[in-house]
């Protein structure tokens, strides 16, 4: 190495060891606490697999996974599916003067607090929220509608779809519109213009110029949108806990269960290694497919 690559990692090696140290020792700790066992608080420091046959053997661990895998997979699709047209709007029919100022909009969920945007669907969709009182104001045929959607309706009127997995899938959905919406945005806004001329020119509708310059072009985006929601929704564990109820209950909550209700830490790290590797494969094979989708090796 030259002197200057020298100096340059000099440079770069204390930041950079400090930042592994943080992320690194954490996660090596909650993968050795998953080999260890428990009784109330004695630490057992033998190395066990006991934790994970037990975890992938309990029909309860398996269920609460699945949902929880089900649950963020809804939410990402619904969440990508309504921000792609949203951030196409924004890029192909707004001014370029007026794009700030959307954007601008799009963030203004960012100001507030989370978990004060939770409470606020708390009070949309509890059994006395707005949702409930407009449905009863304006006459909604109740039985019609409960079996369209697949909620419970009380012969007497509505019954909250709060603290169920669709509450959910709805608030999740909200939080992470504006993580959806950016990274595609992006990706639309580096397309070249002159492509779209050029299959015009060639004879292509406009439909099918977008299935097949568009779309293509904006896969990265999406990719990205993809990931950023699906990752962190499948570890959330406040909206779970203030929204889901029995039902809706995630595998972040269970592992938090682990821990501080059962005092079962080493349960609660296997949970959570479990998850990281789940989530892991299901990113990976994320990316490999896009990547062959769009033709790159």
């Amino acid at each position: 190495m030259d002197q200057e690559t020298k100096r340059g990692l000099t440079l770069i090696a204390p930041p950079f060891l400090y930042a592994v140290a943080l992320m690194a020792g954490p996660l090596l700790a909650i993968v050795v606490f998953s080999f260890w066992t428990q009784d109330y608080l004695t630490v057992d420091r033998t190395l066990t697999l006991a934790n994970y046959r037990e975890a992938f053997t309990d029909p309860i661990y398996r269920a609460i996974m699945l949902r929880s895998l089900w649950i963020s997979g809804l939410v990402t699709l619904i969440t990508v599916l309504l921000a792609f047209p949203v951030a196409y709007f924004v890029s192909f029919h707004v001014q370029p003067s007026k794009k700030s100022l959307w954007l601008f909009l799009i963030t203004i969920p960012f100001w507030t607090s989370y978990l004060l945007r939770i409470f606020l669907w708390k009070v949309i969709l509890g059994f006395n929220g707005v949702l409930n009182s407009v449905l009863a104001y304006v006459n909604v045929p109740l039985e019609a509608l409960g079996n369209a959607t697949g909620i419970l309706w009380m012969q007497e009127g509505l019954s909250a779809p709060l603290y169920s997995a669709s509450a959910v899938v709805l608030t999740l959905s909200h939080a992470f519109a504006p993580f959806a919406i950016l990274p595609i945005f992006v990706a639309l806004e580096k397309i070249d213009r002159s492509l779209l001329e050029a299959a015009r020119d060639l004879g292509e509708t406009a439909v099918t110029a977008f299935i097949r310059v568009t779309l293509p072009l904006a896969a990265p985006g999406v990719v990205a949108a993809l990931l950023i929601v699906f990752i962190p929704t499948v570890g959330d564990y406040v909206t779970p806990a203030q929204v889901g109820g029995p039902g809706g209950l995630m595998i972040a909550n269970m592992i938090q269960t682990q821990f501080l209700g059962l005092n079962n830490a080493p349960m609660g790290a296997t949970l959570a290694v479990i998850a990281m590797l789940i989530v892991t494969v299901i990113a990976l094979a994320t990316v490999w497919l896009a990547r062959r989708l769009s033709g790159v090796r």
